[in-house]
C-alpha cells in the first residue's frame, strides 16, 4: 500500500546544506588554487574558477531533476542504466580520448566527460536492485559470483582504460556487503591479501612464509581450542625442516632455505591431514588450502607487480613503501604538497596569499591536489574544519540509509557512503604521503565537471528516495 507525501517538506535539508557548504568551498578553493591577477573576477569563465561556477550550477540543475523523477524508476530501471554504463564504457575504448595516460574520456568540441565517474552510480543501483531483490542470500556462492560480476565488470573496463584509480574505487563497494551480512571472515581475507602484497614488496619470502604458517597456527588453534593438536603440527614441521636441513647439509644438495621450508611444509602437511583425519581434527585441510594460496600468493606478487602495474605506479608505491627515492619525479608532486599543507601552520597564511600556490609548485592543485590549497591558506584550523564537515556529511548520510524502509534504498545509501569515504581518505590520504598517489578527486572540491555530477547524482537519488520513504506503508 502506498501514500503520497510532498517529497519537499521531506527532505533533508541538513544533508543539502552540507552539500550546499561543500561544493561552495569547493568553488572558492579552486579559485585560489589557480588565482590570475589578471583575471581577478572568480566569475571569469575564460578561468578555470568560472568553468567550475558552470559546473556547480548544472550540477544544481541536475540534482532538482533527479529529485523530481519517480523513486521507482532508480528501482526499475537499475540494470539497464548500468548495462548502458557498460556500453559507455567499452565504447570509451575504442573512441575515447586519453588525457594523463588513461584513455577515458569522450571529447565533443572543448567538452569531454568521464564515464567512469558516472559508472559508480550505475554499479550502486544495480547492486542495490540485486540484493535487494526476494530471496537473494548474501553467503552463497551464487551471490557471491553475481556480486562479484556487477561491481568487477566496470572495474576491469576501467583498470584497462590506465584509469587504476577509479578501477580501485569500486572495491569500496565490498563495505556495502558487510553491512549486508557478508562474513567479517571474508573482510579479515581481503585485508590479509591487501597485507601479504605489502610484505612481499618489503620483506624476505622466507619470513612471509613463516608469518603465514604462524597466523594459520593461531587461527587452527582459535577455532579447535586444542594446545595438544596445534602442538603436535608445529613438532612435525619443526621435526621435518630438522631432518630435510640434515639431509640437505650431509649430502651437500645445495638447496635454499626456501625449498627447505616448502618441502618440510608440504611433508608435514601430508603426515598431518592423515593424523587429522584418523583422530577427527576439523579445519585442517582448509587452513592448508588458506596457507598453500597464501604461499603462491606471495610468490605472484613480484610478476604482478611488474607485468600489470606501470613503471610511475610502481615507483608510487615504492616510493610510499620507503623502497625508493625520487624526490624531482614522483615524489615531487607529494613533496611540494606537505610542504604547502605544512607552511600553512595553525591558522594557515590566508586567502590567496599561499606562496607554494601562487607560484604553482604543486602540480594538479586544483584537481587531485586541491586540499593542500585548504592546508596552506587555512592551516590546521580549515583542514579540520572540512575533514570534519566530510565526516559529518559521511554520518549524516549513514543515519538516513539506515532509517530507509526499503532494502534497496538502504543498500544504495550505503553504496553512496563507501564510494565518498574511499575517495575522502584516499584523495587527503595522498597529499600528505599516507598512500600511493593513484589520481582520484576530492569530492565537490576537485576541479571537473564528471565528478561533481556524478557525485551530486549519487547523493539526491539517495536524498530522493530519502524523502518518499514513508510511502511504504507496512
Amino acid at each position: 500500500m502506498q501514500r503520497r507525501i510532498n517529497i519537499w517538506s521531506n527532505i533533508d535539508w541538513l544533508a543539502v546544506t552540507i552539500y550546499l557548504v561543500l561544493v561552495f568551498l569547493g568553488w572558492v578553493n579552486i579559485y585560489a588554487a589557480v588565482y590570475n591577477e589578471e583575471h581577478q573576477s572568480i566569475f571569469d569563465f575564460s578561468q578555470r574558477y568560472g568553468k567550475q561556477l558552470v559546473w556547480v550550477s548544472a550540477a544544481l540543475v541536475i540534482a532538482f531533476f533527479v529529485f523530481i523523477i519517480d523513486i521507482n524508476f532508480y528501482s526499475y530501471f537499475a540494470y539497464l542504466v548500468y548495462g548502458i554504463m557498460i556500453f559507455l564504457l567499452i565504447a570509451v575504448l575504442i573512441f575515447g580520448r586519453e588525457v594523463h595516460g588513461a584513455k577515458s574520456w569522450f571529447e565533443l568540441g572543448s567538452f569531454r566527460i568521464q564515464p567512469a565517474e558516472f559508472a559508480k552510480i550505475a554499479t550502486a543501483l544495480a547492486l542495490a536492485r540485486y540484493l535487494s531483490t526476494f530471496n537473494v542470500q548474501l553467503n552463497t556462492m551464487k551471490a557471491y559470483v553475481r556480486v562479484a560480476a556487477i561491481i568487477l565488470i566496470p572495474a576491469l573496463l576501467i583498470f584497462l582504460q590506465n584509469d587504476t584509480g577509479s578501477a580501485l574505487v569500486y572495491f569500496a563497494f565490498i563495505l556495502v556487503l558487510y553491512r549486508e551480512g557478508l562474513s567479517a571472515s571474508v573482510l579479515l581475507l581481503g585485508f590479509f591479501i591487501v597485507l601479504l602484497f605489502v610484505l612481499a614488496l618489503v620483506l624476505e619470502k622466507l619470513l612471509i612464509i613463516l608469518l603465514s604458517i604462524s597466523i594459520v597456527f593461531i587461527i587452527f588453534w582459535f577455532l579447535n581450542r586444542k594446545l595438544k593438536n596445534v602442538a603436535i603440527g608445529f613438532g612435525i614441521l619443526v621435526i621435518s625442516v630438522a631432518i630435510l636441513y640434515g639431509i640437505n647439509e650431509y649430502f651437500r644438495l645445495g638447496l635454499t632455505y626456501y625449498y627447505i621450508m616448502l618441502a618440510a611444509l608440504g611433508f608435514s602437511a601430508f603426515i598431518y591431514i592423515i593424523l587429522s583425519i584418523s583422530y577427527k581434527v576439523r579445519n585442517v585441510i582448509l587452513l592448508l588450502i588458506f596457507l598453500l594460496g597464501s604461499i603462491v600468493f606471495t610468490f605472484s606478487v613480484d610478476y604482478v607487480f611488474n607485468n600489470f602495474l606501470g613503471e610511475h605506479q610502481q615507483k608510487r608505491i615504492n616510493v610510499v613503501l620507503g623502497l625508493e627515492s625520487d624526490p624531482f619525479g614522483v615524489e615531487y608532486n607529494v613533496n611540494q604538497s606537505k610542504i604547502a599543507i605544512g607552511s600553512g601552520g595553525f591558522s594557515g597564511k590566508g586567502f590567496l596569499r599561499g606562496t607554494q600556490t601562487k607560484f604553482d609548485f604543486v602540480p594538479e592543485q586544483s584537481t587531485d591536489f586541491i586540499f593542500c590549497t585548504i592546508g596552506e591558506e587555512w592551516g590546521f584550523l580549515g583542514t579540520f574544519f572540512v575533514v570534519g564537515l566530510f565526516i559529518f556529511f559521511l554520518y549524516r548520510l549513514i543515519g538516513i540509509a539506515e532509517r530507509q524502509r526499503s532494502s534497496f534504498s538502504r543498500i544504495y545509501g550505503y553504496g553512496v557512503v563507501s564510494v565518498l569515504f574511499f575517495h575522502i581518505v584516499i584523495n587527503i590520504g595522498m597529499t600528505i604521503g599516507l598512500v600511493p598517489v593513484i589520481g582520484i578527486p576530492l569530492p565537490f572540491f576537485s576541479y571537473g565537471g564528471s565528478s561533481l555530477w556524478a557525485f551530486t547524482i549519487m547523493v539526491f537519488i539517495l536524498l530522493r528516495l530519502d524523502a518518499s520513504r514513508l510511502e511504504l506503508l507496512r
